[in-house]
Formats: C-alpha cells, sequence, structure tokens
C-alpha cells in the first residue's frame, strides 16, 4: 500500500506539471488509458483464458457505464480540479470518496444503517465530520503556511496563474470538479460491486474498461478539438507522464491495489488513503512550489478523521457480521437438541 501510495504521488505531481505546460486534459485521458489497455490487455489474456465468463451485453452496458465513471469523466474531472488548485489541495480529496459511497449506499439501501448501535454512531459522525472539512476546504482558503519565493515558479506555471485572474473562481471552480470526482467514483465503486458477481474476471473486466474509456476519451476530443497538433507530445515530461501514468499509475498500481484487497481487505487498504496526501504534499512543496494553506490543512485534518471513524464503524460491522454468522450455527443445533 506505501508503493501504491507514492505511486498515485508522484502520478499526481507529473501531471500537474504537465498541465501546467499545455497538455490537453482530453489527450492526457485518452492516451493514459490506451495505454493502460496495452499494459493489461495481455496480462488479462494468460491469466483469465481459461475461467473468463462469456461477455453478454448485460456486461458490456455495465462495463460502458464503469469506463465512463471510473475512467474518463473521473479522471478527467480529477484533472481540472489538479489544474486550477494545487496538487495537494486535490489529493484530499480523495479522502471523501469511501465517505461519499457509504452516503450514496444507505440512500440506495445497499448498505444498512444501525443508528443506535456504536458502529452506526461512528458512521454518522465520521460523515459529518468529512462533509464539514469538505465546507472548510471549499469556502476557506486561509492563509499560506509556507512561503514559496514567486520566482520558484516556471515560466508556464507564472502564465497560468496570472490567466486565473484573482483566482478565487478558479479555486472554485476546480473544487467543483473534484467534488464531482469523487461522485463519479463512489459510483463506479458501487457499480463495481454488481459487474464483479456478474462478471468475476477482475483483470479482464479493468482491461475492457480501460479500452472502452479509450474509445470514448478518442471521440469526445475529437468531437471537441479539431487541431491534431494537440495529439503530438512535444516534450519529455509530457512523454514521460502518459507512459507512467498509464503503466505504472492505472497498470500496476491497479494489479498492486488488487493484490492488496484480496490480502487485506478494502478497510485495511482504504486505511492508508491519506498517507497519499502527506506524500504529495512534500512533492507539491519542494518540487512543485506550491503554497500550503491554513484552510487545506484544517479541512484535511477533518477529513481525514471522519474517513478513520466511517472505516472503524465498518470494521465494526464487519466484525458483528462474522460473529453473528460464525454463533448462528451453534444455536440451530442447541434449538435442535431443545
Amino acid at each position: 500500500m506505501l508503493v501504491f501510495d507514492l505511486i498515485s504521488a508522484v502520478m499526481t505531481a507529473l501531471v500537474k506539471k504537465a498541465l501546467e505546460q499545455g497538455l490537453n486534459r482530453l489527450v492526457l485521458v485518452t492516451l493514459r488509458q490506451l495505454v493502460a489497455t496495452v499494459f493489461l490487455a495481455p496480462i488479462a489474456y494468460f491469466k483469465e483464458r481459461s475461467t473468463r465468463p462469456k461477455l453478454t451485453m448485460d456486461i458490456f452496458v455495465y462495463l460502458f457505464f464503469s469506463a465512463v465513471f471510473g475512467a474518463a469523466l473521473s479522471q478527467y474531472t480529477f484533472f481540472y480540479g489538479l489544474q486550477y488548485t494545487t496538487a495537494t489541495f486535490a489529493i484530499t480529496f480523495i479522502n471523501l470518496s469511501p465517505v461519499l459511497t457509504f452516503i450514496i449506499a444507505v440512500v440506495l439501501r445497499m448498505e444498512s444503517l444501525k443508528v443506535k448501535s456504536m458502529a452506526g454512531a461512528a458512521k454518522i459522525t465520521g460523515t459529518l465530520l468529512s462533509l464539514a472539512g469538505l465546507l472548510l476546504l471549499s469556502l476557506y482558503k486561509g492563509v499560506p503556511l509556507t512561503h514559496q519565493a514567486s520566482a520558484a515558479l516556471s515560466p508556464e506555471a507564472a502564465h497560468h496563474a496570472a490567466a486565473e485572474g484573482s483566482g478565487n473562481k478558479s479555486w472554485m471552480l476546480g473544487t467543483a470538479a473534484l467534488l464531482a470526482n469523487c461522485l463519479c467514483f463512489s459510483f463506479w465503486l458501487l457499480l463495481q460491486t454488481r459487474l464483479t458477481k456478474k462478471y468475476p474476471a477482475i483483470y479482464s473486466s479493468t482491461a475492457l474498461m480501460f479500452f472502452i474509456s479509450t474509445l470514448q476519451g478518442g471521440a469526445l476530443t475529437a468531437a471537441m478539438e479539431r487541431h491534431v497538433s494537440l495529439w503530438i507530445l512535444t516534450s519529455k515530461l509530457e512523454i514521460i507522464t502518459v507512459l507512467y501514468a498509464g503503466i505504472v499509475g492505472s497498470g500496476a498500481g491497479y494489479l498492486i491495489m488488487t493484490w492488496c484487497v484480496e490480502k487485506k481487505g478494502p478497510v485495511f487498504t482504504a486505511a492508508f488513503i491519506p498517507i497519499i496526501q502527506i506524500m504529495v504534499a512534500i512533492i507539491d512543496f519542494f518540487f512543485l512550489h506550491e503554497q500550503i494553506y491554513l484552510g487545506s490543512v484544517l479541512g484535511s485534518a477533518l477529513m481525514i478523521l471522519g474517513l478513520y471513524l466511517v472505516l472503524w464503524g465498518k470494521k465494526r460491522d464487519e466484525a458483528s457480521s462474522v460473529s453473528w454468522a460464525a454463533n448462528k450455527p451453534v444455536d440451530e443445533e442447541a434449538d435442535n437438541r431443545q
């Protein structure tokens, strides 16, 4: 999980820098998904060739919307938000995804909530703290806690900052895009729970999702951007960013995450999410020379605390379910004897 966190932190910094230098967001999404498809497709083919179920129209529909929410739309909104905020601020919103997933699951009655139990109280408190952190992040920027010299900014970054004017409108647009990214990711997680039951070949379904999202991103880019020059990567940074994001970020990162979930479960893996933010903050300060603001620190602290409360509640619920399932046969045997 620490390796996965480092991969995600480096990718966020690379993407931030590439966007500042003029790399088109839609082109980045499309090329990243294409590289990830080429990387993962052979692995999926050889690993699951004997166990892969038949691809039906019902499964294809799930894969199509999974590609929309989990890849194309999710990545575009994140890159949009990243371009108009800072890397540290953008990655903070990843702490909100498990909480939003929990809220949506409760509303859709996919997950139960026992209000009077300790676990239920922890989930509710954690959700409220996370939402409070979100409001603080969105509405209060605060004073800078670091003092970066303006000369440290690259010409591209300085031009980008000047184009933003006062910066408040761009910051709010970036925040809205990052919130949309969290919602997309939460819907994708809920879609995945159903997709994995219908199509348990995880590597194949992910490779197909990458391929479908490549077509979606390519079609959208062709419709919105008619300049062929946008597809040409002109600098080493752009080439490295696309290859790293596709092979390491999407391909290897997915394999590592899947292995960790299989070994330790989703709650364990989610507990490592805030570490990404710490790594990004270090890269942000020392390499991207971005300011770190008081609002980001306070909002992040509330969101991380809320995340751990929700995860603790989910872990406690899982432990109670296992205990109940283990005791049920004993109780039934005692009833039969009576």
